[in-house]
């Protein structure tokens, strides 16, 4: 028996329905800035979405870069990296309870570039710290086309991300091959890190004999296993005397990354005569709309005014 002329009409178009949706799928991928972050903008900011940093097509191989209205040339530029215990999350999380400060920064003529990087779960320490690298290495080299201050970046991190941007802010000058991926490597100083509350020492974490911890799955193994991917991956490792200057922000109630991780930090910078302020904020927790109070926020915004603006 023959199929009847209307059941192939049918069959085609059921086929060609499949296919325009697969198509859409395939381009509808890209993350979106949420609307609650869109409206604290300040009037007449200037967005750039999802610009891939890699040459490839992950979507996690994505930054946005946030202009200050009316800005003149050569930028100031803070780099923020998201938090999630390395294994979720995305560039537009931490700024859901930190509006008010994303929103000073802006005022006050700093540029923003938020990057993604891939999860532990498919790039092991040190292929995330890569990422992170290669996206300020892209934003470096594409700051004319963005009018971005070559000389003139620092660093911003939240809890996985300020362990990340640490790492980035003290292995920098040390130019360690494994931490860039091929000829990513751009000789320059940060002029500064604002890590709030950050992991400095992975074998500080209660769980570092758990294989199913997050910094497990960072590295791969349990810190207790591997202690020289431990160490390898703690910022403190790192730390010399050519280091930029750090602002650290921890909550005192923080139950996930204890405020010790901060303070040794901070100890590990005073011996190395490099310039910090450690700032304990009352009652906070982990993370929250605490650290965008007016007292913490005016000390970060005039971190980043002393220290990036000539």
């Amino acid at each position: 028996s023959t199929i009847s002329e209307p059941i192939i009409t049918l069959m085609k178009s059921l086929l060609l329905s499949l296919l325009f949706t697969m198509i859409c799928l395939s381009v509808q991928a890209q993350p979106e800035m949420p609307d609650h972050i869109r409206s604290i903008l300040p009037e007449g900011t200037v967005v750039h979405e999802n610009i891939p940093y890699a040459d490839d097509d992950l979507d996690q191989h994505l930054l946005d870069i946030y202009l200050p209205a009316d800005a003149d040339s050569e930028i100031p530029l803070v780099v923020f990296v998201h938090g999630g215990g390395w294994i979720s999350n995305d560039k537009y999380a931490d700024m859901g309870y930190m509006t008010k400060t994303m929103a000073d920064m802006l005022n006050n003529g700093f540029a923003i570039a938020s990057i993604d990087y891939r999860f532990a779960f498919d790039a092991v320490f040190p292929l995330i710290l890569q990422d992170c690298n290669q996206a300020v290495s892209y934003r470096l080299d594409k700051a004319d086309t963005y009018d971005l201050d070559f000389d003139n970046v620092a660093l911003m991190g939240f809890s996985a991300g300020g362990h990340l941007a640490t790492l980035m802010g003290t292995s920098q000058n040390n130019a360690i091959s494994q931490f860039y991926t091929d000829d990513s490597y751009r000789p320059f100083e940060y002029k500064g890190v604002v890590d709030f509350y950050g992991p400095i020492d992975l074998m500080l974490f209660p769980g570092n004999d758990n294989p199913e911890s997050p910094e497990a799955i960072l590295i791969g193994a349990t810190p207790l296993s591997r202690p020289d991917l431990a160490k390898a991956a703690s910022p403190l490792t790192y730390i010399d005397e050519n280091d930029p200057p750090f602002i650290i922000i921890h909550g005192e109630k923080d139950d996930i990354v204890s405020n010790k991780q901060s303070k040794l930090l901070s100890s590990w910078l005073d011996i190395y005569d490099v310039e910090n302020e450690l700032i304990i904020v009352e009652d906070a927790p982990h993370f929250g709309e605490m650290f965008d109070a007016d007292h913490v926020r005016k000390e970060v915004i005039d971190f980043l005014i002393t220290h990036l603006k000539p």
